[in-house]
């Protein structure tokens, strides 16, 4: 199990939160400082992180935009006793999964991170999806991306044939040895596959 980062400069809090969450089967590290937790943390193997927003030096928020920055997409909780509605919003569209006031019922700390937990199974989940689905789009040949592109964009038999000037009987075959090699139900859900395999920033994953 990936463990729960605890990154508060109170070690009193920072040690009431471990027995809380261990008291509930969760594996915990605590970290006194953002800069404690850069230099003997790796972003990659964290389940969730629970992070106060105000401590010295670097805030828990400039620490969660700082991983964000460096591609780690980890989902946080934010605890806070100085709580104002402009460090909530920031907090949430830096991507908190949720932001607490100090005093909160140790249930509500486990409800959020139980709900970030799920959210790093999802990502996890949703990026081996993308792996196997960028791996399979490597089986195939010049022509059959050439007909997925056209596929994706929505073009039936006729018009895809007349594009790469073959028969429409050619653009079958080529469209049952894709549904068959990207291991799509139909092309609705081919279609469903190449659109998760689709960077950011919208290129086609064939190209």
């Amino acid at each position: 199990m990936k463990p729960v980062c605890v990154v508060d400069d109170d070690e009193g809090v920072a040690q009431s939160l471990r027995a809380l969450l261990e008291s509930v089967g969760l594996n915990v590290k605590t970290f006194a400082s953002p800069t404690e937790f850069l230099s003997d943390a790796d972003p990659a193997q964290i389940g969730c992180m629970v992070l106060d927003v105000r401590m010295p030096g670097m805030s828990g928020i400039d620490l969660h935009e700082l991983l964000c920055s460096r591609g780690f997409d980890v989902p946080v909780v934010f605890i806070t006793g100085h709580g104002d509605v402009r460090t909530a919003v920031r907090a949430v569209k830096a991507g908190a999964v949720d932001y607490i006031e100090k005093p909160f019922r140790d249930q509500e700390l486990l409800d959020c991170i139980q709900k970030a937990l799920a959210r790093e199974d999802e990502l996890r989940s949703s990026g081996d999806e993308i792996a196997v689905a960028r791996e399979r789009i490597k089986t195939l040949t010049a022509r059959e991306k050439e007909v997925l592109e056209l596929v994706v964009a929505g073009q039936s038999s006729k018009v895809i044939a007349r594009q790469l000037h073959i028969s429409p009987k050619t653009v079958e075959f080529h469209r049952a040895r894709l549904l068959d090699k990207m291991q799509a139900r139909s092309v609705l859900d081919l279609v469903r596959i190449i659109l998760t395999a689709q960077p950011a920033g919208g290129r086609h994953p064939t190209r």
